[in-house]
């Protein structure tokens, strides 16, 4: 029980950290956000938990193929921002775009397959 309060806990810290970073300096914010400091954490959490570095490699290879379609979030949500749209609305299209791209991109990876 106290390892799974401790993975919690470092992920909380970790977004509390790019949140309240990101309030004083952008770019440093946007820098800490943008390290793939999860997916890491996730890869040793998996390690520790069952030391398979075949489906960590997996994981790792997924991970590369879906940040692909998270890239729409940030780029629409800009445009729609500059477009002067309400932020939840604008947050909200651009969440389903990427929703969007991710259901195109696992269909595509799956016809592959």
């Amino acid at each position: 029980m106290i390892y799974y309060v401790v993975k919690v806990v470092i992920s909380a810290v970790i977004i509390v950290a790019v949140s309240e970073i990101s309030k004083r300096n952008s770019t440093a914010g946007a820098l800490l956000a943008s390290l793939p400091l999860l997916s890491v954490l996730a890869f040793v959490w998996m390690y520790i938990d069952t030391g398979d570095v075949a489906k960590i490699s997996e994981v790792s290879k997924d991970i590369f193929w879906l940040v692909i379609p998270s890239l729409v979030l940030f780029i629409a949500l800009p445009v729609f921002l500059k477009m002067q749209i309400n932020f939840y609305l604008s947050l909200l299209i651009s969440a389903a775009l990427t929703a969007g791209a991710y259901t195109l991109l696992l269909m595509v990876l799956k016809a592959k397959s």
